[in-house]
């Protein structure tokens, strides 16, 4: 996993991004008169509304349509400025942030961008709530402020935050045109008014999205990408068929196991590019009233019970690597406090903390799973594991990406499965989204010791010296047993020999960066 650097401090931060950055727009790149480079990926756009999204799939997507105040530049963990001209802590109390944005910036539609809609796209994201949205990332906000004059924008937080900046560089981040956007819903249709540095030229959700350089845009980057069409598959079977076939230029995520064992850095047919990628996969539970996960002690028994090594073997054919933390490893703050807790499966374990509890086996639940590599196969096998003890009977059932989301909620399934992608590279993005109040999992937990430790590693803008805090985080969370952690994975990108910069593409910061890529 990649590992989250030493951060500069408040004032550092606030210095190196007061730095001047001018207006300068991007060169041109490759991308006149070539045909489009073909991108395959598995992942799903649920919206295309920033509002309305908290999904990797989306978000990559909207690091290309759509600009956020800041960006992460390629192998940096600091965020730079992007659509700003420079941003920082305003004081040393991380309460208050503010950015003041680079001259003559403008939508795709033509209309200037200014601080009334950098204001009004996070005024939009707390106003609409979406139960699939972003708010819960940025629920330290308090209120935005815009100059009168257009130029600068004023954070104010409930509490301090030293990783608002690394929010504000994310999707969540995204800045979108007041006049065409509603300020209470959701904008439908196929069609962006983004500032980024490419141009939805035609979206067909579920199938593809045609890009092209947006020679308005005016930010991080320097140069011109090409014209990129990206293909959504609805599964890793067809992509790598895709592939197979070279109907495609790049593959992004995600190729079966099978295939992605068979890779090689030392391939001369084609160029594989491999990043220790900060992306989780979890066993998560419904803690409402009415779940039979709502009892700790079921929740206890089953991560008593799993066998990662065996997913991580069987089904991942060790692509994967077992996960024994809610934090990866290569992350500020990784522990085992799940092995700690839970070193080996262990049914006679699981049967005594069911006795103790008073419950009688087996204990039934239902187990969604949606969208992924491997997933009918991970589901049976986690059955199969439950099941073999005689301590559960599991009712698995796959569901689409959008009835998915919107199940988990609403609190429809007992148990699922989902991966989580860092948002940005902090622990913070495994912690705050995940367990903190009105977390994105809509788990229904809540622990006011793990939100006391959240407040305080966001009060320390040293992030080399939060990880006792995180650490504590973890062992509670092996405790309650909200969700399991079950897998940490490493991202791969494929190309052509003809195409550069795939490598580019992902490095655990969650921008996908489409611009890099180049036709040799």
């Amino acid at each position: 996993m990649r590992g989250v650097r030493n951060r500069v401090g408040a004032v550092g931060l606030a210095a190196l991004l007061t730095a001047a950055v001018g207006g300068c727009g991007i060169t041109e790149g490759g991308g006149s008169g070539q045909r489009p480079i073909s991108v395959g990926t598995t992942d799903t756009v649920s919206t295309l509304d920033p509002a309305g999204a908290y999904d990797a799939g989306s978000w990559a997507l909207y690091s290309n349509i759509y600009q956020s105040l800041l960006t992460y530049a390629p192998g940096s963990s600091t965020p730079v400025p992007d659509a700003a001209r420079r941003c920082g802590f305003s004081g040393v109390d991380l309460r208050t942030y503010v950015c003041e944005l680079r001259p003559g910036l403008t939508f795709s539609n033509g209309h200037p961008l200014t601080a009334a809609d950098v204001k009004f796209s996070f005024d939009r994201i707390m106003r609409i709530k979406s139960p699939q949205g972003p708010e819960s990332l940025v629920e330290t906000l308090r209120s935005v402020d815009a100059s009168a004059d257009g130029d600068t924008v004023t954070f104010r937080l409930k509490v301090p935050d030293a990783t608002f900046p690394f929010k504000i560089a994310t999707g969540g981040g995204a800045i979108v045109d007041h006049r065409s956007y509603p300020a209470n819903r959701l904008r439908p249709g196929t069609t962006v008014d983004g500032s980024g540095p490419y141009l939805l030229d035609a979206y067909t959700a579920g199938a593809s999205a045609e890009l092209k350089p947006n020679k308005r845009y005016q930010g991080a980057m320097k140069r011109q990408g090409n014209d990129v069409t990206v293909r959504y598959f609805a599964d890793p079977a067809r992509l790598a068929q895709a592939w197979q076939r070279r109907d495609l230029d790049v593959v992004g995520r995600q190729l079966p196991p099978a295939d992605l064992a068979g890779l090689s850095p030392s391939e001369t047919a084609f160029r594989v590019s491999e990043t220790t990628a900060a992306t989780m996969r979890a066993l998560v539970f419904n803690l409402r009233d009415g779940s039979p996960m709502k009892d700790q002690a079921v929740r206890q028994a089953i991560a008593a019970v799993l066998d990662r090594s065996a997913l991580a073997r069987d089904v991942h054919l060790r692509t994967v690597e077992p996960l024994y933390s809610l934090i990866p490893q290569g992350i500020t703050g990784h522990t085992t406090s799940f092995y700690d807790a839970y070193p080996q499966p262990d049914k006679d374990l699981a049967a005594r903390l069911l006795a103790r509890a008073g419950l009688t086996a087996p204990v039934r639940f239902g187990l969604a799973y949606s969208q992924g590599v491997a997933t009918d196969e991970e589901a049976a096998l986690l059955k199969k594991q439950l099941e073999a003890t005689g301590l559960f009977r599991v009712d698995t059932r796959r569901v689409g990406w959008k009835e998915f989301q919107e199940g988990y909620a609403r609190g429809a399934y007992d148990a699922y499965t989902i991966s989580w992608v860092a948002d940005f590279p902090d622990p913070d993005t495994f912690t705050t989204p995940l367990l903190g109040a009105g977390n994105a999992l809509h788990t229904g937990y809540s622990s006011p010791r793990i939100d006391k430790l959240i407040r305080a590693t966001q009060k320390n803008d040293d992030r080399g010296r939060v990880s006792e805090d995180f650490r504590a985080i973890q062992r509670i969370v092996a405790e309650d047993v909200p969700l399991v952690p079950l897998w940490q994975k490493k991202d791969y990108a494929v190309s052509t020999k003809s195409i550069s910069g795939a490598q580019y593409l992902s490095d655990g910061t969650g921008i996908w960066r489409l611009w890099q890529l180049r036709r040799m």
